[in-house]
């Protein structure tokens, strides 16, 4: 069977190449994406190489980054202006396939395997798509080229900007493999130092090692990482089209023991909002409302809703909202029967404006959005049982179920 052609497409300094396209007058100078520079926590969100060559980096502080270059341009946002240009990407990559995968305003993943005998190679379809969007848009975009969605991810990163690599079969020992480690996406900050704690400093090394041995310093994650660090990753693109399709992504349990407490409902609640998170993520999609379900013993149905703002696609935001509607509207004269939590108002992720405010939880939404992830890619490689929370052996018998599915 012949490999499939996966590409990752990041745009370049996305929030400030928008804002320096739109007012050529700030092509010389550096420039920072930010919000209120009088407010001691404003970050930065985005800065373009000039700012960067002076040490700013994403997330610091602006008045950090103003003493690190006084000469500094901190611009405000215009999330429209960047949905539109999201957008207008966005329809470039439609021109070469319908496997589109969003990760976020400016990364997509795109399989191209179907477009080869109509548009040439992976590395002549993205060369052509990174052609088109400095042509036709002003912006610049690195593209990694490869056989799965963990190298290619690795590849966009690994020259910027403006550029394209190729990781195949032939090459990746010798590109990747010398990598640090920390490069691979699912490796963070804290697996990183765990790996450093036995040796593993690079991709090779991580490549090299007992998968036994990283499952028992990382637990399941281990022989993923190993499988990744080898090129091993079936992990499909999903289908643009779907975000169009689903109007609602939920799930309900009818619990195998009766729910009679806020803590009961809470270990059915997390697995049901890590499972419409899952797939809101699947379908490149955000809610912009949560409902709630509830069946109490003698089979009187309350339903009740609350919208979101910003949309999101996290379970720990639709569990927040979850539990909160629980609290407010139910007063547990009866004990529970089914429990179900359904995701509406579905918009496609790469048109939801963040208004990131500014203490920091740009940070935590990121860091938390990377654990979900990682725990998306667990989940489809070895089914929905493959990583659970701890508080689920509080209670394996509610906890422990399998939710159904209902778009």
């Amino acid at each position: 069977m012949a490999d499939r052609t996966i590409l990752h497409s990041d745009l370049n300094s996305f929030y400030a190449s928008v804002e320096i396209r739109n007012n050529p007058t700030l092509a010389d100078k550096p420039v920072a994406v930010g919000g209120d520079e009088q407010a001691r926590h404003g970050i930065v969100l985005a800065a373009n190489p000039l700012a960067k060559q002076y040490g700013i980096r994403t997330a610091e502080t602006l008045w950090s980054a103003r003493r690190k270059c006084p000469d500094l341009v901190i611009v405000p946002t215009h999330f429209d202006e960047y949905h539109r240009f999201s957008q207008a990407v966005r329809q470039i990559y439609l021109d070469y396939t319908s496997q589109i995968e969003p990760m976020s305003l400016d990364e997509a993943f795109l399989d191209v395997t179907g477009s080869r005998e109509l548009f040439g190679d992976g590395e002549t379809i993205a060369q052509t798509i990174r052609t088109r969007v400095k042509e036709e848009l002003g912006l610049t975009v690195s593209i990694g080229v490869s056989f799965n969605k963990i190298f290619a991810k690795l590849g966009s990163d690994y020259k910027k900007p403006d550029a394209v690599t190729i990781f195949s079969r032939e090459n990746y020992r010798e590109l990747v493999w010398p990598q640090p480690v920390g490069n691979l996406l699912y490796v963070g900050k804290a697996t990183a130092a765990k790996l450093a704690g036995i040796g593993i400093h690079t991709i090779g090394e991580l490549a090299a090692a007992d998968p036994a041995a990283l499952q028992m310093l990382l637990g399941r994650m281990g022989p993923t990482l190993h499988d990744y660090a080898n090129g091993r990753d079936e992990t499909p693109v999903a289908e643009y089209v779907n975000r169009e399709q689903a109007k609602s992504i939920g799930n309900m349990i009818t619990a195998p023991r009766d729910i009679r407490t806020p803590a009961d409902a809470d270990l059915v609640l997390w697995p049901l909002c890590e499972n419409v998170a899952h797939r809101l993520r699947r379908h490149g999609m955000c809610a912009g409302s949560v409902s709630l379900y509830i069946r109490d013993i003698q089979l009187v149905t309350h339903t009740r809703q609350c919208q979101l703002t910003p949309p999101t696609w996290l379970a720990r935001e639709l569990m927040e909202h979850a539990r909160g509607l629980l609290a407010r509207h139910y007063k547990w004269k009866l004990p529970i029967r089914t429990l179900g939590v359904t995701a509406g108002d579905l918009v496609p992720a790469d048109q939801v404006s963040l208004q990131l405010d500014l203490d920091g939880t740009a940070e935590k939404r990121d860091k938390f959005e990377r654990i979900e992830r990682a725990m998306d890619g667990l989940k489809d490689r070895y089914g929905s049982a493959a990583v659970r929370r701890g508080t689920e052996l509080l209670d394996p018998k509610l906890s422990g179920f399998h939710p159904h599915d209902h778009d």
